[in-house]
């Protein structure tokens, strides 16, 4: 039985955004070995988007109010990466990871699949 997902992110500066993701999600951590860690994500759920080619794969982070979420991390020092935009399915913006890449930030307007 399948009892998780693990998410990978590549990085100029893993040892940066490892440490940027576990301050900004509060999470514990588990030591792979050698000081590889590994972070726990909040719940998470996958979907299946129709493309002309397959391979690509990106990473959101939910929350309830993306406004309100912004202000937090704005205040701790975390740079979105552009205006809250609307995209009728939720309110989407990104987060600037020390390494350079982002990570999604969305408040959802449909259903998820969180709490099933």
């Amino acid at each position: 039985m399948i009892r998780g997902a693990h998410v990978i992110l590549y990085s100029t500066d893993a040892e940066a955004d490892r440490a940027f993701l576990q301050e900004l999600l509060g999470r514990g951590q588990v030591d792979a070995g050698g000081g590889w860690l590994i972070l726990q994500l909040p719940p998470a759920e996958v979907a299946v988007h129709p493309a002309e080619g397959s391979g690509a794969v990106e990473l959101y982070l939910v929350c309830d109010d993306v406004d309100a979420t912004v202000a937090e991390l704005g205040a701790r020092g975390v740079t979105v990466t552009e205006p809250v935009s609307d995209q009728g399915w939720g309110r989407l913006t990104g987060i600037r990871l020390p390494g350079g890449g982002t990570v999604g930030l969305y408040e959802a307007r449909h259903p998820t699949a969180f709490d099933l």
